[in-house]
């Protein structure tokens, strides 16, 4: 796969949800996609930093045991890491107001 392969989210999303076709794969990046959000916001509401670093690790946490241990895939943010942070926070989107299924097999 080229490094160059997808131009645009647009093209890219499909293969995202691709690899993300495990159910609790897909719950482990809701989660960790949730706490990220959550901790932004503790951030920002009690002027506290170190809510800000752990932000990569709740994000990358679960979304990477997601995808060792339940797809046993390679996550896509190795190749293609800001069309995979804007998908995640896409599919946590859909997942919340059921565009998307948890349960996709």
């Amino acid at each position: 796969m080229s490094a160059n392969k997808y131009q645009s989210l647009q093209e890219f999303y499909p293969f995202y949800l691709s690899e993300h076709q495990n159910t609790i794969s897909r719950v482990l990046h809701f989660i960790g996609t949730a706490l990220v959000v959550l901790s932004v916001i503790g951030g920002i509401l009690f002027h506290d930093w170190r809510f800000l670093l752990a932000v990569p690790f709740l994000g990358y946490g679960f979304a990477w045991i997601g995808h060792f241990f339940f797809e046993k895939n390679k996550p896509a943010t190795f190749q293609y890491p800001a069309y995979s942070l804007a998908s995640d926070f896409i599919l946590f989107w859909e997942l919340l107001n059921g565009k998307q299924p948890f349960k996709v097999k």
